[in-house]
């Protein structure tokens, strides 16, 4: 079974544009469907809504900035294209089961940082990675067309 070649489009415009805002209008007009059909599909075949696909790659990229830069938490979130520091505090919680900052201290090895949150952190990671890697095999299941010569002359 091959994924869905328009799910793969909108997965690949998301990823080079997760940093900004993208519309279900706009990609209506860029993909040339109803935005209905494409959030459908797109639940169908992903298994979550195109805002829940954004904002967890969003939260996914960011991760990295709260380990290894020593960036305020609300620049990481408006660099990852939140619009607010209480909106991404808000989908990083709901991805991660903590906050932004107890997450960062824990990248720290603080004592601040619960048993309980560690366990917390580290289940929401492999969920977080295991995500990632789905949709990495989703997109890499993609039918391959090969192009052949159509040349009357052999």
């Amino acid at each position: 079974m091959f994924s869905n070649d328009l799910v793969c489009d909108i997965l690949d415009f998301i990823d080079q544009n997760i940093n900004r805002k993208i519309s279900m209008d706009e990609l209506s007009e860029r993909f040339y469907f109803n935005k209905d059909y494409i959030m459908r599909l797109f639940k169908k075949e992903i298994h979550c809504t195109i805002t829940e696909y954004i904002n967890r790659l969003r939260i996914f990229y960011s991760l990295k900035d709260l380990r290894e830069h020593n960036l305020s938490i609300l620049s990481v979130g408006l660099n990852h294209g939140f619009v607010s520091l209480e909106y991404y505090s808000e989908i990083f919680r709901k991805n991660m089961g903590v906050s932004p900052s107890i997450y960062r201290d824990f990248t720290m090895r603080s004592i601040n940082v619960s048993e309980e949150e560690i366990i917390t952190i580290q289940n929401s990671l492999a969920k977080l990675n295991s995500f990632y890697e789905s949709i990495t095999y989703y997109k890499n299941n993609r039918k391959k067309v090969l192009s052949k010569s159509l040349s009357i002359f052999k």
